[in-house]
């Protein structure tokens, strides 16, 4: 079996052009409408790196999945667990972090990249507080880049069935925050399903 081992090979397979949509909707903080969608995730994946290699962890909720302290940090609690304490301990040595957001019910996936601390802070701990005790420690996540992933992957998938789709800012609605309103986000969400159905596999 071969395989690629230099970019410029990798770059010659994918010769198609990068959409303005791909580049118009990376923010490098916390904007409105991707606020919206943080705050309404139960659900999100860490990803960690470490000396050991790389870590995929599930993280869930019964409220928001993590707390928005402003905007360029967020906070995640560590509920418990199975004590193999992986993304902590690659945190510790390699802050390096990205996390996919989901909300049931919505192909878009919400992205962040960044830094990421453990911290025990009583004060940040406290505002986590349940009746069944405070986190251990809260991942203290400092966004480099936020942007929302193509819907591809979910709608091949057909992850969320017949669930109800959820009231928050489409695609489209993004890209026009982005451009500070030049951006026809409305036709970029109606075409997205021809679009999407021309180009899925």
């Amino acid at each position: 079996m071969e395989f690629i081992e230099e970019i410029t090979d990798l770059e010659a397979i994918y010769t198609g052009y990068v959409s303005e949509a791909s580049t118009l909707k990376v923010a490098d903080r916390l904007t409105p409408s991707y606020g919206a969608w943080i705050s309404a995730s139960r659900f999100v994946i860490l990803s960690t790196v470490g000396p050991e290699g790389t870590d995929a962890s599930p993280r869930g909720d019964e409220g928001p999945v993590v707390k928005i302290l402003d905007d360029l940090h967020l906070a995640m609690p560590d509920w418990r667990g199975n004590n193999r304490l992986d993304s902590l301990r690659n945190i510790v040595c390699d802050g390096r972090v990205s996390l996919m957001f989901m909300v049931p019910g919505s192909n878009t996936v919400v992205r962040v990249n960044g830094r990421a601390k453990v911290t025990i802070d009583a004060t940040l701990r406290a505002q986590f507080e349940r009746k069944e005790g405070q986190p251990k420690a809260v991942v203290v996540i400092k966004i480099s880049e936020i942007y929302t992933q193509c819907a591809r992957a979910l709608l091949r998938s057909g992850l969320w069935g017949d669930h109800a789709k959820p009231d928050l800012p489409s695609p489209g609605d993004i890209l026009k925050e982005m451009s500070g309103g030049t951006f026809d986000g409305a036709s970029y969400d109606a075409d997205w399903p021809g679009r999407a159905e021309k180009s899925m596999w």
